[in-house]
């Protein structure tokens, strides 16, 4: 008989993604070891590995889980009643909530992705797909006109100004997180519209 899960897996499961995001980020993955993780979050490692059996695991299921948090809100964020500025606005504003506390997963995302099995890396980028599905059709909302090949390459542009903001913004500088997901908006609206 399998054992019952406990009441607090899924907290604990959490703590351990966070925590080792964190080590992974600042450290590499290479030179973190699952004791060093078990350690540094306090937990035995025999209880450390009843969630993980090695660090691959735990790598995707740290993408994956920033990934499926990112999908979640742009689909839940984006509202085709809306018109498609608002729209935009609402999407860029959930993947920029996201993205403010995750500094550590999204940068593993972005540089150990490639590290993980084909089928892992598979159904992560799956995940991506459906957030620049999101995106793209928003940018052809915005111009109905704008040519089908450009659609791919102004999302992903867009893409590459929100995936980059871990690397300068800081919050308390001199734009706020809310008057950077209207900047943002408006310059690519007015860009997109105006093609």
């Amino acid at each position: 008989m399998a054992r019952p899960r406990a009441a607090d897996y899924d907290d604990k499961r959490l703590a351990i993604l966070r925590g080792a995001a964190s080590l992974f980020a600042n450290q590499g993955f290479d030179r973190t070891s699952m004791t060093e993780i078990a350690q540094a979050l306090g937990v035995s490692k025999a209880l450390f590995y009843h969630y993980y059996r090695s660090k691959d695991d735990l790598l995707f299921d740290i993408i994956r889980s920033h990934l499926v948090e990112l999908v979640e809100a742009t689909e839940a964020a984006d509202d085709a009643a809306l018109a498609p500025r608002e729209r935009l606005s609402s999407v860029i504003a959930a993947i920029l909530d996201c993205y403010r506390h995750a500094d550590d997963e999204h940068k593993i995302q972005i540089g150990h992705l490639g590290r993980l099995s084909d089928a892992q890396q598979g159904e992560l980028k799956g995940l991506e797909r459906r957030l620049v599905e999101v995106l793209a059709g928003i940018v052809a909302a915005l111009n109905p006109k704008l040519e089908r090949r450009l659609i791919k390459p102004l999302t992903m542009s867009l893409f590459g100004t929100l995936n980059w903001k871990y690397m300068w913004f800081r919050d308390g500088g001199p734009v706020s997180h809310e008057d950077y997901v209207q900047l943002v908006t408006q310059l690519f609206t007015t860009g997109f519209e105006g093609m």
